[in-house]
């Protein structure tokens, strides 16, 4: 087999030039490692100061239920279009380690964020934290200090309940089972421990410009978010009040020039569409949880303001299945979607759990999980704003 299938490595660029302005049509797009027959899900990525990328995700024979599920890395130097061999960024012995996400801060430290998994289930879990000052050298970051986040809310029983109450007013085509359900979740919205436990990453954190860090949270138990929050670089975190819809989990936060924050969050109940909630003191309080117009399948999304102040979505465009990516770009800050172009749209196959960040160049770097009859990789697809304005037709 020749070299370069076996580095599993796809490579498309192209510039063109138009009147007056160089319009920019750069893709390119490669496989981080080889299929592989684990399981492998879940990526973060970052873009290193000196140019190098390191992408992040979990591996195993499973997912919460699998104690030999660790966190995993690969790098990409500046210039290249290869990607290290994988190596372990972190493992947990005994515990399932999950989602991963990362960010640089403003003193060029690395963060690695993921949760451990107690009991072998996402209800007791507890989000972690590792931070490097060095992670430009090969294999590991060396990590330098490490920490839990230990969130206590205040008791949100009463707002939880009532919008429980006003969501099942709305429903009438409720099994038993889902009643039972439902009643066992109304249990647990005043249990304290559950309050408290089981919050875990998805989506890359926020810095605002007052330097306050908001790391996105959800819980499995509940169907709902919540955002930790930094006002000390890191130090200590503490809980904003939680998005409530029962159903609304793993939120990207994107904020306007006004400061107002909107979360996009995937769905996870029967409303297959995109929720949203903002937020107009930093974070702290949110409104009441709605629903976009966007299809969503029970699928974690992510999104990005560049530079330029647009805003990009990237999410998969279906109410069923994951075997198809979409982004789509806002020149109004998300009150509308004027671009789509797909990275992915296949009839099989899951590409899905995608992570974005915009380079020093401007360029757009995603990262997700790639899962085919083959096996199961990350891909990573590098690509320009005007490749995405151009659209579906010219490819």
């Amino acid at each position: 087999m020749k070299y370069a299938l076996m580095m599993f490595v796809l490579v498309i660029s192209s510039l063109a030039a138009h009147a007056d302005d160089e319009i920019n049509l750069h893709y390119a797009a490669e496989f981080v490692f080889p299929y592989h027959d684990q399981h492998n899900h879940a990526p973060g990525i970052v873009e290193c100061p000196n140019g190098d990328l390191l992408v992040s995700w979990y591996r195993g024979s499973g997912e919460r239920q699998a104690d030999d599920v660790a966190v995993y890395g690969s790098r990409r130097r500046h210039g290249s279009i290869k990607w290290s061999k994988p190596f372990l960024m972190v493992d947990t012995p005994g515990f399932p380690d999950g989602n991963t996400t990362m960010m640089i801060d403003s003193k060029n430290r690395l963060w690695l964020f993921w949760p451990v998994i107690i009991a072998n289930t996402w209800e007791s879990c507890l989000t972690q934290y590792l931070v490097a000052d060095e992670y430009r050298a090969d294999g590991s970051p060396r990590w330098t200090s490490r920490g839990t986040i230990f969130l206590k809310p205040d008791d949100f029983t009463t707002a939880a309940v009532e919008s429980l109450d006003k969501i099942l007013a709305e429903r009438t085509d409720l099994t038993i089972d889902a009643t039972s359900a439902i009643e066992k979740l109304r249990e647990r919205l005043s249990d304290k421990l559950y309050q408290r436990l089981g919050w875990q990453p998805r989506c890359k954190p926020t810095v605002l410009p007052s330097g306050r860090i908001l790391l996105p949270l959800y819980s499995d138990t509940y169907s709902i978010s919540l955002i930790a929050i930094s006002d000390d670089q890191g130090e200590s975190w503490f809980a904003s009040r939680p998005l409530i819809g029962f159903g609304n989990i793993q939120p990207t936060l994107l904020r306007r020039d006004d400061g107002t924050l909107v979360a996009y969050m995937r769905e996870n109940g029967p409303l297959d569409r995109i929720r949203i909630s903002e937020s107009a003191d930093d974070g702290m309080t949110w409104s009441s949880v709605g629903m976009t117009d966007f299809p969503n399948p029970g699928s974690g999304l992510d999104g990005l303001r560049l530079t330029s102040g647009e805003w990009l979505l990237i999410y998969n465009d279906t109410t069923k299945g994951r075997n198809s990516l979409a982004l789509s770009l806002s020149n109004d800050e998300g009150r509308t979607w004027k671009w789509i172009r797909h990275l992915e749209r296949h009839k099989q196959g899951q590409y899905h759990y995608p992570a974005i960040i915009q380079g020093a160049d401007k360029n757009v770097h995603a990262v997700y999980s790639y899962f085919v009859e083959q096996g199961k990789t990350m891909k990573h697809a590098e690509f320009s704003v005007d490749w995405i304005k151009v659209g579906d037709e010219e490819q």
